[in-house]
């Protein structure tokens, strides 16, 4: 047995090799040749999986460690009958903590939450996440999700018209689909960008796609988008500068990097690989994920807002602004910065040492975002 491997995948690099061959390589090098007489092939976001690797191939199945599947040709696999199979929420708790980072900086800049309204495109496994954490932090929310629409009926979403037009914050969450019923193929674009309400903050951890360059430079140029916040963009690791320069938060295509979300992508295609060739790994763990050195936040007493006490400890956790500092001032790195993005460990790592002034409001909000209390 022989299986290729994103060499970027963290923790795979000895779980098949008792079972294969495994030979590892940067994902954008992979080519045909690598791939020719593989069992199985392991990718990340920048393999194309398509006819173009595979015809020809002896590739019986093909594993992305991501939640998203827009790098692969789903429907020529099939034909061919590759088997394939996804991480669906591998990571969407730590796109959560990338947008709890964002608002955090928002919070303490003074936005209140109980007066604005954020409006999430896309309600699936990550979007969900996104909206418990509005709602803990006392936002007001808005819900678009056509799919779910219709499966589960009206209540509770509305379109994305009335989504734009009245949400003060608009964050996309939404897979890209070039066709069929639910397109998110700019998504935001000259028509959407005018039903905005006037001086939106606009944030896109989904995919660039989504989201059209040119209209986000014009949206901010006429005031329609007050503030940008990116870490998706077309034509990525190409980022177009003149919008670089421009947004508010900038970062790689890191939202989903925590060590918890690329351990999940990890463990989800392991699995999935061991139950399809009957291999003794269908549970199979990592043996210990890096810790921070001082996994410890604790809160000062100063009889604040509870939410402005989680935006200090969500700060506390992560930094949003250290992955926009490091893109600003090499942006020519983009694929180096993910491939040797630092250690980040989401919320239920770290633990909270309350003062003696702490309020069960602030203890109660850091609870339900899952931080430990000591």
């Amino acid at each position: 047995m022989k299986i290729v491997a994103d060499d970027k995948i963290p923790n795979l690099k000895g779980v098949f090799e008792p079972y294969a061959k495994v030979v590892y390589k940067p994902g954008k090098d992979i080519v045909k040749s690598d791939v020719q007489d593989a069992d199985v092939l392991i990718v990340r976001t920048r393999t194309k999986c398509n006819e173009g690797l595979l015809k020809g191939t002896k590739v019986k199945m093909v594993a992305t460690a991501t939640i998203g599947t827009d790098h692969m040709d789903l429907a020529w696999l099939e034909s061919a009958g590759i088997k394939w199979c996804n991480a669906p929420g591998c990571n969407s708790g730590s796109v959560r903590q990338y947008i709890a980072s964002l608002l955090s900086h928002l919070i303490l800049g003074g936005t209140v939450p109980s007066e604005t309204t954020v409006g999430i495109v896309g309600v699936g496994m990550v979007g969900s996440k996104i909206e418990t954490l509005a709602r803990t932090l006392g936002f007001k929310v808005l819900l678009n999700d056509p799919p779910r629409q219709r499966r589960e009926g009206g209540t509770g979403f509305c379109d994305l018209p009335e989504l734009l037009r009245n949400s003060d914050i608009v964050t996309f969450h939404t897979p890209l689909n070039r066709e069929g019923p639910d397109i998110s193929f700019h998504l935001l674009n000259g028509d959407t960008l005018y039903q905005l309400k006037e001086g939106a903050i606009v944030i896109n951890s989904s995919r660039g796609e989504v989201t059209d360059t040119q209209t986000m430079l014009e949206g901010l140029e006429k005031g329609k988008i007050s503030r940008l916040a990116l870490d998706v963009w077309e034509n990525e690791p190409n980022i177009e500068p003149a919008l670089h320069q421009k947004v508010w938060i900038g970062t790689p295509h890191i939202a989903g990097y925590s060590l918890d979300g690329k351990a999940n992508g990890t463990i989800m295609t392991v699995h999935a690989i061991a139950e399809e060739f009957g291999l003794p790994l269908t549970q199979w763990q990592p043996e210990s994920l890096a810790m921070p050195p001082f996994p410890l936040i604790k809160l000062a007493g100063n009889n604040e807002e509870p939410y402005i006490t989680a935006a200090r400890a969500i700060l506390s956790s992560y930094n949003i602004l250290d992955d926009d500092a490091r893109l600003r001032a090499k942006p020519d790195e983009f694929e180096k910065q993910r491939g040797a993005y630092p250690l980040r460990r989401e919320f239920h790592v770290w633990k909270i040492a309350p003062h003696a002034n702490s309020s069960a409001a602030e203890i109660a909000i850091l609870k339900n975002l899952g931080f430990q209390i000591k």
